[in-house]
């Protein structure tokens, strides 16, 4: 692949819509109830902390991504390890995109239609889009963003409109304490949706040199947190805690509720439109990041992987017998216990490793 034709402008764009995906398919920190904005206020600083450190990572070596870093910096037999382990993360990832994919087109738009269909279909065309580069990935987050910041806006407008927001659903805050804030924003949500930014550690180095790198993606960052933690907590407004903690698709039931005269009505179509945007961005970045792994690893170009993993995908996305086991492993045991090594501990370890091993050298000289 080509090195630096990216313009940061198209990176911050692409990691807004990124950390977006799939996050509105869901209430994040629903434990902690109506505070469940101060839940993803903390999760979201420790995701910042993160996406510092990542940066950090990558100034070390901008001209290395993810893998050749661990390549180089962890040797040739456990870099290519923690290399292959990596490329399985972004693989299952972008297989758990794809199933809630499937389950929201069969759930809002195709009733009858089987879901081993609707995957593949899915599959057929998230591969064909990773076939084509990054540089198409980071175009389409160019040509979307405008429409999809604009369909949130007006769901968000819309809401207080028609008199849905019921601000007291919020109090009283900090009923229960800081506990139940905690335990909702570490690790869950620092590693979903904050810490999946670890996957930009791939892209960085095909930006262009640019002093203003780091200030342009923290300020996107904050911003994308900033509209996340206000549409998440925008469930709570409508539906209330009770309720939206037991809902499966919170948000798409609370814009069902919009109805303004005759104009404004079905705004769940609209909805489903973004949802459908944003998990096909983040299946096409994961996928993205799993087959540029293996270029790494194998020497292979790229698009011979594409087909292999996109099998493997599918095949992954079906692991959980029912929606309800996928939710309960995807936002619990996953999150809990496999992403923090990927998203923290893996980045950290690599970081320290890279400090020590340049200190060294500087003082053998």
């Amino acid at each position: 692949m080509s090195t630096r034709t990216l313009r940061v402008s198209e990176l911050a764009v692409c990691l807004a819509l990124f950390e977006v995906g799939s996050t509105t398919l869901f209430l994040i920190g629903g434990e902690a109830k109506q505070d469940a904005w101060i839940a993803m206020l903390a999760g979201a600083v420790g995701g910042l902390l993160l996406l510092i450190l990542h940066l950090a990572i990558h100034h070390q070596d901008p001209e290395l991504d993810l893998f050749l870093l661990f390549r180089r910096y962890m040797g040739k037999v456990l870099g290519t390890v923690l290399n292959l382990s990596f490329i399985g993360y972004f693989a299952y990832e972008a297989s758990r995109n794809l199933r809630d994919f499937s389950e929201v087109t069969q759930m809002t738009l195709l009733l009858r239609t089987p879901m081993w269909l609707i995957s593949l279909i899915t599959i057929m065309i998230v591969s064909n889009a990773v076939r084509y580069g990054y540089r198409v990935l980071f175009l389409i987050c160019m040509i979307l963003f405008p429409l999809i910041v604009l369909g949130y806006a007006l769901i968000i407008i819309l809401i207080p409109s028609t008199g849905l927001f019921h601000p007291e659903f919020s109090l009283p805050i900090l009923e229960n304490g800081l506990t139940p804030i905690f335990k909702a924003a570490f690790p869950e949500i620092i590693s979903f949706p904050f810490g999946q930014v670890v996957l930009f550690l791939v892209f960085y180095p095909y930006v262009r040199k640019d002093k203003n790198l780091n200030k342009v993606v923290v300020t996107s960052y904050i911003l994308v947190a900033i509209g996340l933690t206000f549409i998440n907590q925008l469930i709570i407004f409508v539906l209330g805690p009770q309720i939206a903690t037991y809902s499966t698709l919170p948000l798409l039931e609370t814009v069902q509720l919009i109805e303004l005269g005759e104009v404004f009505e079905r705004m769940d179509a609209l909805f489903t439109l973004l949802l459908f945007q944003g998990l096909g961005i983040k299946m096409v970045a994961f996928l993205l990041g799993a087959v540029i792994g293996l270029e790494r690893v194998t020497g292979a170009n790229y698009k011979k992987w594409v087909l292999p993993l996109g099998i493997i995908m599918y095949g992954l996305s079906f692991i959980s017998p029912t929606y309800t086991e996928h939710i309960e492993v995807g936002l619990g045991a996953a999150l809990i216990y496999s992403s923090p090594v990927f998203q923290m501990i893996l980045p950290i370890l690599l970081f320290i490793v890279i400090l020590v091993k340049k200190k060294t050298n500087v003082n053998k000289k």
